[in-house]
């Protein structure tokens, strides 16, 4: 049987099956079948208990008895399954998916041999080996060891709906932060100028701080700054102290080991206070947030947004509880947003998380406007800001 993954759009052409005979075997539509595949996902980031999505892709298989092949496979699923998993169409009439709720590692396997197994007594090879088979788990990539900050976008359907239905607001989404970063860019370039020679004259080392940061999908980018602190600092005070922030056990008001030049990343929410290895420029620029104006640049280039939740660090991603990850997995990241104009650092882990969301959730172009007009206020008041 093929292992061929499947990837790209799940509505791409190819050969189409017939809906309507397998509701009798219990399978759902896929509007609906999606609906309960983001029920599922919400479940297991409470529960912990893991979830198993496999998808079967028809589009491959050849136009003639492809009804039939369909409707055996359907049969196949719906007598290896249990009644409490979910069948339906994860893409109407083209790709099958079964969601398995409540399993474990063990149980993965198992399932997975007997599908095969009953599949290949029932199918031809013909068929067989044009047939699609790929099984996707939930959480992704949660174990700690594991490096991999990316997400799986077919467990995300969603998040492309929402794209695709609304293509027009985001193309203007885009647009404004291809204008606003360029405005900004030219803008701002006097304090460019001025910062670069300021931080050069006050400490040896480059002027752009560059780290790797997590993105939309935890697709990850270099993500840019004004270089704030002293050259050479070791990133595992950052690193501890981030770990401590998100299980809520962090001193704020702690005295000043501190937030690796951001390898450390000054990721607002993070930041230690009073840290000794700022240079004085340095606390000069955090203070007044222009070290992030090089950020301009990331959002110019597409890895970020004027407006959305602000990047993490691969390690603070490992950290995170599985309901964090939403906040980096369905929207693009942005120099400011909700959580920046309602508290900045002084805002705890969870909340600025709940911010995130709901910055998602309830996104519009209106939305984006007032984060945009109320951040200057925000960077000038101070508040939150180390």
């Amino acid at each position: 049987m093929s292992a061929r993954a499947i990837h790209g759009d799940a509505d791409a052409p190819g050969p189409q099956a017939q809906i309507m005979p397998y509701q009798s075997c219990g399978f759902f539509v896929s509007e609906y079948f999606r609906k309960v595949l983001y029920l599922e996902r919400k479940r297991c980031e409470r529960s912990r208990r893991p979830m198993y999505l496999l998808l079967i892709d028809v589009t491959k298989l050849p136009t003639e008895g492809l009804d039939e092949a369909v409707w055996t496979i359907s049969r196949q699923l719906a007598s290896s399954t249990r009644e409490t998993d979910i069948k339906g169409w994860y893409s109407e009439g083209r790709i099958l998916g079964v969601i398995f709720t409540e399993h474990n590692i063990f149980d993965r396997e198992k399932v997975t041999k007997k599908i095969k197994d009953s599949l290949t007594r029932e199918l031809d090879s013909h068929h067989l080996e044009k047939l699609g088979f790929a099984i996707h788990d939930f959480p992704h990539g949660e174990r700690k060891d594991q490096e991999d900050t990316s997400a799986n976008p077919l467990l995300y359907p969603e998040v492309r709906e929402k794209y695709a239905a609304r293509k027009g607001p985001f193309l203007v989404k885009r647009l404004m932060d291809i204008v606003g970063s360029i405005i900004g860019l030219v803008l701002f370039s006097p304090i460019f100028v001025i910062a670069s020679v300021l931080i050069k004259l006050s400490s040896p080392g480059p002027v752009l701080f560059r780290q790797e940061r997590v993105g939309l999908y935890g697709k990850r980018f270099t993500f840019l700054k004004f270089r704030t602190m002293y050259v050479n600092n070791d990133p595992k005070v950052h690193q501890e102290y981030v770990k401590s922030l998100i299980v809520g056990k962090a001193d704020a008001g702690n005295g000043g080991n501190g937030n690796e030049e951001d390898a450390s990343s000054r990721k607002p929410v993070f930041k230690i206070q009073n840290d000794k290895r700022i240079t004085p420029i340095g606390n000069i620029l955090r203070k007044s947030s222009l070290d992030e104006l090089p950020q301009f640049v990331n959002v110019l280039l597409g890895d970020m947004s004027l407006v959305g939740p602000r990047p993490p660090i691969p390690y603070e991603v490992q950290d995170y509880d599985i309901w964090h990850r939403s906040r980096i997995f369905e929207v693009k990241p942005g120099i400011t947003g909700l959580w920046q104009v309602m508290g900045r650092s002084s805002t705890s882990f969870d909340e600025m998380v709940r911010l995130d969301i709901k910055y998602s959730r309830e996104w519009t172009l209106w939305l984006d406007i007032k984060i945009l007009f109320m951040t200057p206020w925000a960077v000038l008041r101070g508040k939150g800001a180390y």
